[in-house]
């Protein structure tokens, strides 16, 4: 499990959204901002579940982290097509669309897989612990 979360402790690049020149001026902030913030808070719950995964606490961390994380993603899928969201608005930022997203959906993926084994916690403490 905890190669699975690492992997998200990264989506703090997703505050690009925000930043001018890297993206266009035309970006709709209405999309720019929940995927900006969404992001950042997809990252520090995968820091803490990652700091708590061992404890009682951090499977019930990982599902929130999990559920957050994407919602998140689905979110802003939607929302760019409700906005109308095009590939030059997002600049030098494309490549968070087009190679991360699908791969945090992959290990978002693979999380919950983990997560719902019938042994699934004792599963995820074994792959950190080995």
């Amino acid at each position: 499990m905890q190669p699975l979360i690492l992997l998200h402790c990264f989506r703090f690049v997703g505050l690009s959204f925000l930043v001018p020149g890297v993206v266009s001026p035309e970006l709709p902030t209405t999309w720019a901002f929940p995927a900006a913030y969404g992001d950042l808070i997809a990252a520090v719950l995968a820091l803490l579940a990652v700091v708590v995964l061992k404890s009682g606490l951090g499977i019930a961390l990982v599902w929130v982290f999990n559920l957050w994380g994407s919602a998140d993603l689905l979110y802003a899928f939607c929302q760019g097509n409700q906005v109308g969201l095009e590939p030059g608005q997002l600049g030098a930022a494309y490549f968070i669309v087009t190679v991360l997203v699908p791969l945090l959906l992959i290990t978002h993926g693979l999380a919950f897989r983990l997560l719902l084994q019938p042994d699934g916690s004792e599963t995820s403490r074994r792959s950190t612990s080995g």
